[in-house]
């Protein structure tokens, strides 16, 4: 059963053939950690591991790279404005090396909350110069270059197929340019952008290079780690979608100019969180734009993840309160599917072919949304469990404890205490708590509801 995948250069599904067999070579784009992720970030990271994951349960050795940015990422990703690194660093009066390794061991608490397997290699931007520094020399050595006072540009004219990932029209472009919107007043065309700034005293982060002391531009550092770890050409490149006209338009053409060869064979997109119809992001206000917000609210972070399997990758999912509730209900009703009763006991055919029309849906280019109604439908947690490896719920883990094993008035107080706690009445909810506890039950809390266990003393 082939996997499709969507590849935004084509604008359609193909199969997937990778290139070194069975090897997969995956490159995402990873955090700017100059702050906290926002639930929307971690969207994307869940759809990145969804994919690795699937990949592996079609039977390939997956290979994953995420770059981990600690400089050079501008306000805009046009280039323009200031370092977020350099701002995030002043603002809080920390060093920009201290900045970056707490926010980066907190995005990876964040993920391993959400069951998001750990890439293989995370190389940092400030550990790879050297790299990022040989490129720019071949693309100047080629003649894809020029020189400013203010940084060494890559010059988009000498590309003739530069913007094809966006299907960008530059002629539209370059007529329609104000003066106003090129920063450097020497820069040749709107589209043209910096492989290496210079001429930045201020700048906190800076290296030795042959264009003087400086930093590197953002879209090099992608193209720099993703060729050490994975060669010059590899298989599937990942990011959100706001990453196609600039960043990832921009990673292409250095890359395939410096190397002359093919960059990436697939590329995939995840659509945006949206919250209230709005794209949420790191300055979104709100009291839910964090993990950690939604943990000190009560909810379990695998009923995010959760919801985040209810939408279609390349579909926008919009986040409500109402939406994470039904989410965990949802979950709470896949963790209560109880393996005494699976339907596919003594029916082995029965089995493989859900199992195939699971796999089908999957398959179809991450079908997330189709896959899970398949498995609600089945509602059997021998299946659950099967495609766990690739849900990354927990279930087998989490499989919810049969009540009726309970006392009558112990499952009275639990089913109290859900009630008190979907209310937000901590207050009684906590009352209830010491009341199971007084009764000789240890309490946990899931997005199962309250759960219960007989104490050994």
């Amino acid at each position: 059963m082939a996997l499709r995948l969507y590849n935004t250069m084509s604008r359609t599904k193909e199969e997937f053939v990778p290139l070194h067999p069975p090897q997969a070579r995956l490159y995402c784009c990873g955090p700017t950690v100059y702050n906290y992720a926002h639930i929307g970030n971690l969207r994307t990271y869940i759809f990145e591991d969804i994919l690795r994951r699937t990949l592996r349960y079609n039977g390939y050795d997956v290979l994953h790279v995420m770059n981990v940015t600690d400089v050079g990422h501008m306000t805009t990703d046009a280039d323009e404005g200031d370092d977020k690194m350099d701002l995030a660093a002043k603002r809080e009066g920390k060093s920009p090396w201290e900045l970056a390794r707490f926010y980066e061991e907190a995005f990876f608490q964040d993920t391993a909350r959400l069951n998001i397997e750990r890439p293989d290699v995370t190389p940092r931007a400030t550990e790879h110069i050297v790299e990022m520094i040989e490129i720019v020399q071949k693309l100047e050595a080629q003649g894809y270059t020029y020189l400013t006072s203010e940084a060494i540009y890559f010059d988009t004219s000498c590309d003739d197929d530069y913007g094809k990932l966006a299907r960008l029209n530059l002629a539209d472009q370059r007529q329609g340019a104000r003066v106003e919107v090129i920063a450097d007043e020497t820069k040749r065309n709107p589209s043209d952008f910096v492989l290496w700034f210079r001429n930045k005293p201020t700048h906190i982060m800076k290296w030795e290079s042959p264009w003087g002391v400086g930093y590197p531009g953002w879209h090099i550092e992608c193209s720099a780690m993703s060729s050490r770890y994975l060669g010059e050409t590899f298989d599937i490149h990942c990011g959100g979608v706001d990453h196609i006209p600039v960043h990832h338009t921009n990673e292409i053409a250095q890359s395939e100019c410096a190397s002359g060869h093919p960059f990436v064979r697939y590329w995939m997109h995840g659509e945006f969180l949206l919250m209230n119809s709005a794209k949420i992001s790191k300055s979104t206000g709100g009291s839910i734009n964090r993990l950690q917000s939604l943990i000190d609210s009560g909810y379990d972070p695998l009923a995010y993840r959760y919801l985040c399997l209810q939408a279609h990758y390349r579909s926008e999912l919009n986040f409500s309160l109402d939406a994470i509730d039904a989410a965990t209900t949802g979950l709470r009703k896949l963790y209560s599917v109880r393996p005494e009763s699976d339907p596919f006991l003594s029916d082995e055919a029965g089995y493989q072919e859900a199992h195939d029309r699971v796999l089908e849906a999957l398959n179809d280019d991450l079908g997330m949304p189709q896959a899970v109604g398949l498995l609600h439908s089945y509602n059997s947690h021998r299946l659950w469990v099967n495609f766990d490896v690739v849900l990354g719920l927990d279930i087998a883990k989490r499989t919810e404890p049969r009540t009726e094993e309970l006392p009558a008035d112990i499952q009275s107080l639990i089913e109290q205490r859900n009630i008190a706690r979907k209310a937000k009445n901590w207050a009684e909810s906590d009352t209830l708590r010491n009341t199971l506890l007084e009764c000789g039950y240890e309490v946990g809390d899931g997005p199962q509801g309250t759960t219960v266990k007989k104490r050994i003393l």
